[in-house]
């Protein structure tokens, strides 16, 4: 049997299906506005899904509905682009169970994970590591990975060659970034010994010194810490990210299964 309305409105309970439905309660009880699907449920499109995925099945809107006055436009959270959403939140959502997402997730704050970050269908595990992971780039059938370099402080490096010259010219935005008193650098002669040394540094440039009368030619590979916020604290007393005893707001920390806080 089928019915149809041009309106229905429910002031008590919608049930669609069979059932005790504790969270919505019964008789005298029961919570007005509530409602119960049994399911499957298709929400948007009538043929996104060719089968059901799961008890409830949001597509893309595909209800303009061009007749109404004015004409219904869905709104957008990032203009100009209309509607690329097929559900919007406007406050907290919470996953009791596992998140699959097939294509993206887009985090305008805070992105918290109570675990470890898995990723291509629980390939990788970005937790202890910061790793990436590509197609080979010289050999087929082959892939490559790689991972960030770890240290006790909060370093940026630059490197390159010096031909016929005795001055490294550090960036000049190393001057608000880096404290140069932290500066070291490491040096490798190219094609001969040349007695090369670091003559002195200062907050512009990295001066050498070779044997008198030979030209210097040679890599540098030089570290800074960065002068733009606290000294890191590599070890501290403490049994979460939470005892950290230095600021933890100038961090963001991978790998952690964050505390669960519950309301007493």
């Amino acid at each position: 049997m089928t019915a149809g309305w041009d309106d229905v409105n429910v002031g008590g309970q919608l049930k669609v299906g069979a059932g005790v439905v504790p969270a919505i309660k019964e008789g005298d009880q029961k919570i007005n506005g509530s409602a119960f699907i049994e399911g499957p449920a298709v929400f948007g499109s009538p043929t996104h899904f060719p089968t059901a995925y799961a008890t409830v099945n949001i597509g893309p809107l595909s209800n303009p509905d061009p007749d109404s006055t004015p004409p219904f436009v869905p709104g957008s959270l990032c203009l100009p682009v209309s509607n690329p959403y097929a559900l919007c939140v406007s406050d907290n959502a919470a996953v009791m169970g596992n998140l699959d997402v097939n294509y993206r997730i887009q985090a305008g704050g805070d992105l918290i994970v109570s675990g470890n970050v898995i990723s291509n269908c629980g390939g990788h595990i970005l937790a202890a590591k910061k790793n990436f992971d590509i197609p080979h780039p010289t050999k087929e059938g082959w892939r490559l990975r790689h991972t960030c370099p770890e240290g006790p402080s909060n370093d940026v490096y630059v490197r390159g060659k010096v031909l016929n010259r005795t001055e490294i010219e550090l960036p000049q935005y190393w001057k608000k970034l880096v404290d140069f008193t932290t500066i070291t650098v490491s040096l490798t002669p190219i094609g001969a010994h040349q007695d090369v040394i670091v003559k002195r540094i200062d907050e512009e440039k990295v001066y050498l010194q070779s044997r008198s009368g030979i030209p210097i030619h040679c890599f540098y590979h030089i570290f800074g810490t960065r002068a733009d916020g606290e000294r890191l604290i590599p070890e501290y007393e403490g049994e979460s990210p939470a005892d950290y005893p230095g600021n933890n707001n100038e961090y963001s920390v991978s790998g952690y299964h964050y505390d669960v806080r519950k309301e007493n």
